[in-house]
């Protein structure tokens, strides 16, 4: 499962936090920092999911 969380997290970053946390604050903090930059809504998305 973390594999598709992970492939989600590449195409659409928050979605792959999305999934693993809810609408938590993580969630927004990801949608900012995409809309600030693809690249650092991608790395974080990906620390996210495999910090857990």
């Amino acid at each position: 499962m973390d594999l598709i969380r992970i492939i989600f997290a590449i195409l659409l970053p928050p979605l792959g936090v999305f999934l693993q946390v809810g609408l938590g604050k993580h969630f927004w903090l990801n949608i900012l920092l995409t809309l600030c930059g693809y690249i650092p809504g991608i790395v974080h998305a990906v620390w996210i999911i495999a910090r857990r």
